[in-house]
């Protein structure tokens, strides 16, 4: 009887422990949510009444203003969606082939010129070209000023990335290499069959970076796109924000147009509108996120 009753009271405690742990995660995740809700609420709110009451959980006088000026032509969103897309999927793609190549290159002890182009990666980090530099070269040598491969080609190789792809590979057992060619397979089938497989983690975590990197960018775009169709969904929404500011501190504009711009709220309706992509694709790849995200801190 004593020792049922000890039982009894060991689950009792292990299943309270278990239900603390859960509610006390819980409500840091709502914490941590509540950033994302608030600015929700504000794109959904009046100007006035935000300008006036704040910001707050649920939306002030409940107004679709923001989204309606954002899309007062909606043709323009959809294109800057298609190439933001179109520059996201190619780029990281076409980025994860290219790093993991040369991340698995740089792993192999026996590559002769692993040092050498280790230090141009490291110097590359430490020292860029400049801008002037980089903008000659961009525009006057390879001529892709308004080309939409200029969205695509400055970050098809991050250093830090190679990196944390190579620590990666210096991991996996060598022993399943040496194998693979003692049977006679090439280097190539040996990276794509049985490298890449078995570096899932890595590759996700490296490409739901570089998602991040291409989704985001506005400042190539800036500097090298002059061309409205080729305009990616971050500088548009840019445009659109720069262009209600200047309406709005101009009120001879603002009243020969007749409208009063919703400039706190069009902020927040920005983001709402250019993160959900991005919220979908950091669930898909979650799984392997913390695992790979610590490659670089765990291994040398």
């Amino acid at each position: 009887m004593t020792t049922y009753r000890s039982f009894s009271m060991y689950r009792f405690s292990k299943n309270l422990s278990q239900w603390i742990v859960n509610i006390t995660l819980m409500l840091v995740s709502f914490i941590f949510l509540l950033p994302l809700i608030v600015v929700i609420s504000a794109s959904l709110s009046d100007e006035k009444a935000l300008t006036t009451q704040g910001y707050s959980l649920l939306p002030q006088q409940f107004s679709l203003a923001a989204y309606e000026y954002i899309f007062m032509g909606p043709e323009r969103l959809v294109r800057a969606y298609s190439v933001t897309i179109f520059v996201t999927i190619t780029g990281t793609l076409l980025g994860l082939l290219i790093m993991s190549m040369l991340a698995y290159s740089l792993s192999r002890q026996e590559f002769k010129f692993r040092k050498p182009f280790s230090f141009i990666l490291i110097f590359t980090m430490l020292f860029s070209g400049g801008l002037v530099p980089t903008y000659l070269l961009i525009t006057q040598v390879l001529h892709l000023k308004d080309n939409i491969l200029v969205l695509i080609l400055p970050y098809l190789v991050i250093p830090w990335f190679v990196f944390i792809l190579r620590s990666f590979f210096a991991g996996l057992p060598q022993e399943l290499i040496e194998v693979a060619r003692v049977d006679g397979a090439s280097e190539w089938r040996i990276f794509f069959q049985l490298v890449l497989p078995l570096s899932t983690p890595a590759l996700a975590t490296v490409g739901l970076f570089l998602i991040l990197v291409y989704w985001n960018d506005w400042w190539l775009s800036l500097l090298y796109i002059n061309d409205p169709n080729l305009f990616p969904l971050q500088y548009l929404l840019y445009s659109i924000m720069r262009n209600a500011e200047f309406l709005t501190s101009n009120n001879s504009t603002s009243m020969l147009i007749g409208v009063e711009l919703p400039t706190q709220t069009l902020r927040m309706a920005m983001v709402v509108i250019a993160m959900g992509p991005i919220a979908i694709a950091f669930v898909a790849l979650q799984k392997y996120f913390i695992r790979g995200a610590l490659i670089g801190s765990l291994k040398g």
